[in-house]
């Protein structure tokens, strides 16, 4: 006998077919079920289940009739186990006591299904999907996506439909799962495309989640370079930044040899060429180790070189100072600013950018020249451009040398007449006349010789920007223009007994920005790559293609300026590529780019320190003067966003950098050369890239270094003043630059009061009263605090002690009056008294004689009388001898505009000879 029972999951009864029940002949109603006869009884008291471990149990519904029920003694889960097999036994209750020989029926096989419930909803296998199409096909199927569904049963585990639920796509799918296009995709329409899909399982259960399906339309296979930006986006002091990171090479397919790929940097637009350093031409030379003595025949104008305010200038970028001549414009250099004959050696160097003029006659164009002031039309020397070539004309004197010699050195290069700025050097070591271009040295491909110019009493005139004609006191020799240059000019300098090495050039016309390759030592061997010097372009060839294309992302702009002149740089890459043995090779589109260089943060320069100092008078005429600008501090500062609020709150962040000038100004009346003057030891400059300049109006420091190098420098300028007397004040303003002007700091004002001897001790006695700075140096940091501290005390004393002086002057004088006329009466009553006068014994008769002594003055105040009028003697011989010796001081270039005389102070004369004023 078997039975065949369904039971559904997560439920408790079994459906048996058939019933279950168990026949005993005792009993009184017979039943199908168990054959078996019981003798002792009729009732059924037990079903046994054996094997397997079966979840289930039988019971007895009744015992009488044979009645059971299966039924499950925990949850059954399909999806654990889909059917059950095992055998069942009925027990009668027996005819012993307590049913102890209960007899057994035979054994029954019982198999149980377990019918599923549909519980679980359909789940995608991959959390999304990926699929690349060509653009103008259709395909039948892109891609295929697949759910599964974990319940047992073939109606709830299959999943019946799968459906795109996102609108206006483009895209089907089938009942298997498979995506297809229902019309051809363009790349220039759209080249991603995201959809999402659901499924439903046969029991019409939904997907809880639906899944991303991401399309990506490609182009047509075109050989090129993809996977690079139009735009990249430099921030400044970011160091090298990579250009294509992700950039690779389509080939399509096609076998290759070789490729070559050149990267061009544009940057003609920017400055001079490139992002160079705008320090001046002073500062630059003197950064780069320059020989000293450089002059500058096209300085900013200003009343002191007043010969280039006539000329057009072009600020540029980064006060760059750019002449534009238009050929009507030319300057006349003052006599004393160059020697009128140079040596056998001398360098001029200039920044030019200069091209053909349409639809003028090819005439010579003249950057510089020197020639007969008067009388006559003589070039002694001239620097020159005649189609498209670079003269440089030399005619020694005719006394140095009676012979035949090399007069005109002429080159031809392209760079000049490309309208492009190049820095050109000329270093004349006569007879060798070598040109440099952007670093680059050329020699002349042509040399005429000619005979030197007859010695005669002319005096010479040297212009810029055409020649001067002596003879008709014109420029350019006629009405049509002729000689006149036209371009652009920038830094002519000429340095007369020196020449340039080309270390010293290639750093005056370095870029500072440029290609360069990241990480150069991981690039693969088998690359060969080359820079030209300016770092402009890139060459790079393989054979590989993956090595190119890695050789290719490595590729980075770099800009070392702290502050880089913002905007756009140009890129541009062109490739070529070589093909086994193939006469036509694939063609690859050249490409371009540009480097969005972001706007520097300014930064601000503030310079703080005292604002107001007081001095007594005697300390101005000592050896060592006094310091200005002891408490002096120089800081920059740059606003950054707040990292936490950076939409709305900005902190000020310390920025270290460099400064190329700091001009100390002095307000008023010029510095007085025979009796005052600022003065800087050499000392102070030594091991640092400073320089200084210093006159009537003032003091220059200049050279490129850092902030604290410059507050170390200034806090050392002194002031001196051999008659303080006539001084009562002195004011005095500093100012600082980086770049030439770009970035100038505050103006900060400094007062210096003079204290006379009344004021020095009434003022020393009171500062000492307050505790505050030694006494002779007053620091007044809040001068309004001081003044109302003691009001009638400061303006109500010197009153007072000079009525007391005068009182006592009035005194001494009637005394002495009185005494003398005693004096005379008893010398006529009494002849004899003439002789007694000498006897020891006599004494003088002060009865009517009152000295009155001032209250106010200390013991000592007798002796100062007295010192005081030996000061004034010594200052009057002092004032004589300084007469004397003021024609005596010497104007310097480099180190001195005005040198005082104080080296012929007699009570000086322990000043050591470094500390003259320079």
């Amino acid at each position: 006998t078997s039975y065949h029972g369904v039971i559904t999951e997560n439920t408790e009864v079994v459906l048996l077919d058939p019933p279950l029940v168990a026949l005993d002949k005792d009993a009184p109603v017979p039943y199908a079920g168990f054959c078996r006869t019981f003798t002792n009884s009729g009732e059924i008291c037990a079903f046994t289940i054996h094997g397997m471990e079966a979840p289930f149990e039988a019971v007895v519904l009744n015992g009488t009739s044979g009645e059971g029920q299966l039924r499950a003694r925990g949850l059954v889960d399909c999806e654990q186990q889909k059917e059950y097999t095992f055998i069942i036994q009925a027990h009668d209750c027996g005819s012993g006591p307590g049913g102890t020989e209960g007899k057994k029926s035979h054994k029954a096989v019982v198999h149980i299904q377990v019918n599923d419930v549909n519980e679980f909803a359909p789940v995608f296998r991959e959390p999304q999907y990926h699929a690349a199409v060509t653009e103008g096909k259709i395909y039948d199927s892109i891609l295929q996506v697949e759910a599964t569904d974990q319940d047992c049963s073939p109606q709830y585990s299959q999943i019946c439909n799968y459906q795109i639920i996102t609108g206006n796509t483009p895209f089907a799918i089938d009942r298997n799962g498979n995506i297809r296009n229902t019309e051809k995709l363009s790349y220039d329409r759209q080249q991603q495309y995201e959809i999402q899909v659901t499924a439903w399982d046969c029991g019409q259960k939904r997907a809880l989640h639906t899944v991303p399906v991401h399309i990506e339309v490609k182009p047509v296979c075109k050989p090129g370079w993809q996977g690079w930006s139009k735009r990249v986006d430099y921030e400044p002091g970011t160091g090298s930044k990579q250009l294509f990171p992700k950039m690779h090479l389509e080939t399509c397919g096609g076998p290759l040899s070789s490729v070559r790929t050149t990267v061009e940097l544009q940057t003609s637009h920017i400055g001079k060429g490139c992002d160079r350093e705008t320090y001046s031409e002073k500062s630059l030379q003197k950064l780069c180790g320059a020989s000293s003595g450089s002059t500058d025949l096209l300085p900013a104008p200003s009343s002191a070189t007043n010969w280039t305010f006539w000329l057009l200038t072009d600020s540029g970028r980064d006060s760059d100072l750019i002449f534009r001549f238009e050929g009507r414009q030319a300057a006349k250099i003052p006599d004393w600013v160059v020697p009128q004959n140079l040596t056998d050696q001398f360098t001029i160097a200039t920044w030019m950018k200069h091209g053909p003029s349409p639809g003028l006659r090819a005439e010579k164009e003249t950057l510089l020249c020197n020639s007969d002031k008067t009388e006559m039309n003589r070039h002694h020397y001239s620097l020159y451009v005649h189609n498209c070539r670079l003269v440089f004309l030399l005619r020694t004197d005719f006394s140095s040398a009676n012979s035949f010699r090399p007069a005109e050195f002429h080159w031809k290069l392209e760079q000049i007449c490309d309208k492009e700025w190049h820095y050109y050097v000329l270093n004349v070591e006569f007879p060798v006349v070598t040109l440099y271009v952007d670093g680059a040295s050329y020699e002349p491909y042509l040399v005429t010789d000619d005979w030197p110019i007859h010695p005669s009493q002319i005096d010479m005139q040297l212009t810029v920007g055409a020649c001067w004609q002596g003879e008709t006191g014109l420029y350019g020799g006629n009405a049509h223009g002729e000689n006149y240059f036209r371009g652009s000019l920038s830094g002519l300098t000429i340095r007369p007994g020196h020449i340039e090495t080309q270390k010293v050039i290639s750093c005056l016309q370095a870029c500072k920005e440029g290609l360069d390759i990241h990480s150069l030592e991981s690039l693969d061997k088998s690359i060969k790559f080359h820079f030209n010097p300016a770092q402009s372009i890139l060459v790079m060839e393989g054979e590989d293609l993956d090595h190119i294309n890695t050789a290719l992302r490595k590729v980075s702009y770099i800009n070392s300026r702290q502050f880089p002149t913002a905007g756009i740089r140009r890129l541009h890459i062109s490739t070529s590529v070589q093909c086994f043995g193939e006469d036509t090779c694939i063609s690859i589109p050249d490409i371009d780019a540009v480097v969005m260089v972001q706007q520097p943060s300014e930064p601000r320069i503030t310079i703080t320190g005292v604002e107001r100092l007081s001095w007594p008078a005697s300390d101005l005429r000592a050896p060592g003067g006094i310091a200005l600008f002891q408490d002096l501090h120089i800081i920059s500062t740059v606003k950054k966003a707040d990292a936490e609020d950076a939409a709305t709150v900005s902190v000020l962040e310390e920025l270290i950098h460099n400064l190329d000038y700091c001009d100390v100004l002095v307000l008023g009346e010029e510095l007085r050369a025979e009796q005052e003057s600022l003065q800087l030891h050499r000392s102070a400059l030594t091991g640092k890239h400073l320089d200084a300049t210093n006159s009537t109006t003032g003091m220059s420091i200049y050279g490129v270094d850092s902030m604290s190098n410059y507050e170390q420098v200034i806090r050392e300028v002194r002031y001196f003043n051999f008659e303080p007397s006539l001084v009562t004040e002195r004011r005095f303003r500093l100012t600082c630059s980086e770049l030439n002007g770009r970035y100038t700091s505050n103006e900060f004002t400094l007062e210096v009061s003079v204290l006379h001897s009344a004021q020095t001790g009434l003022a020393g006695e009171h500062v000492n009263h307050l505790v505050a700075p030694p006494q002779y140096m007053q620091l007044v940091h809040h001068p309004s605090i001081i003044q109302d501290m003691s009001p009638s005390h400061m303006s109500g004393v010197p009153s007072a002690a000079t009525m007391v002086i005068v009182m006592c002057i009035a005194a001494l004088v009637v005394v002495v009056v009185i005494g003398i006329y005693r004096i005379h009466i008893t010398h006529q009553q009494d002849a004899k008294l003439s002789e007694t006068t000498k006897d020891p014994d006599m004494t003088w008769d002060n009865a009517a004689l009152n000295i009155t002594v001032n209250p106010m003055e200390g013991p000592q105040g007798a002796e100062e009388d007295v010192t005081e009028e030996e000061e004034e003697e010594e200052d009057d011989e002092d004032e004589e001898e300084d007469d004397n010796t003021s024609g005596e001081s010497d104007d310097s270039e480099e180190e001195a505009d005005v040198q005082l005389p104080t080296a012929a102070r007699q009570n000086n004369k322990n000043w050591h000879k470094a500390a003259v004023s320079f």
